[in-house]
């Protein structure tokens, strides 16, 4: 069985083994393909007669996998299988899996992190520490930005999956009110379910985790909030 690899790199930069992965077939690992949509030459040559191609970023299209006829199983290595036309693998046989968990702590942490460098500017507080600013503050108090606390604020989330309870669970770790709305909600101990437009009147914070589809692009405007 031959095992393609199409960008090892953004996974993988060196301090990993695929080794792993050498039980099943022959394995071999790009660091990176370059995605041409006009042009399907590069990603096909490195993917011929491979059963299955493991993928992070690299697009595979409808163009490329007609071109693929030994191909079984596409291992999405990301939460998000946009990069994958799943329409055309299920008509020609072809099995597409992601990783669905992977991601959730790293995103949430990170949408958070934002919040309070917004909060706190952390980053520009430590540049400006470091100048010597606060040394040469006539007063022991030193801050160059409003601060701003988020205990009794509310936190609104656009899409509650699980990284989006994951953020809520933190975000009511900081003495934050939890409110969200998802096109299909389910049970939690933690947010308030409510509409979309009493999320964007309520919100002092406002955090997206859904997916970029039609309907919510350009969500965010003058008219919601």
């Amino acid at each position: 069985m031959k095992i393609v690899v199409l960008d090892g790199k953004t996974l993988n930069p060196g301090d990993l083994s695929w080794q792993a992965f050498e039980k099943f077939g022959t394995v071999k690992v790009y660091a990176r393909t370059t995605f041409d949509p006009e042009d399907v030459t590069m990603v096909v040559e490195k993917a011929r007669d491979a059963e299955i191609i493991l993928t992070n970023k690299t697009p595979l299209t409808k163009k490329m996998l007609v071109q693929l006829p030994h191909l079984k199983y596409i291992g999405v290595l990301a939460t998000g299988f946009n990069v994958v036309d799943v329409i055309a693998a299920q008509q020609l046989g072809i099995t597409v899996t992601n990783i669905p968990t992977y991601g959730t702590n790293a995103v949430s942490q990170y949408a958070i992190a934002l919040l309070l460098e917004l909060c706190h500017h952390i980053g520009e507080h430590n540049r400006s520490v470091q100048n010597g600013d606060w040394a040469n503050k006539a007063d022991w108090c030193y801050w160059n930005y409003p601060l701003t606390e988020l205990a009794g604020k509310t936190m609104g989330i656009v899409g509650y999956g699980r990284i989006g309870k994951q953020t809520g669970k933190i975000a009511q770790a900081m003495g934050m009110e939890v409110i969200a709305y998802d096109i299909a909600p389910s049970a939690d101990t933690i947010a308030r379910y409510v509409t979309l437009d009493t999320l964007f009147h309520s919100a002092d914070v406002i955090v997206l985790h859904c997916l970029l589809t039609e309907e919510t692009r350009k969500l965010i405007n003058t008219d919601t909030i």
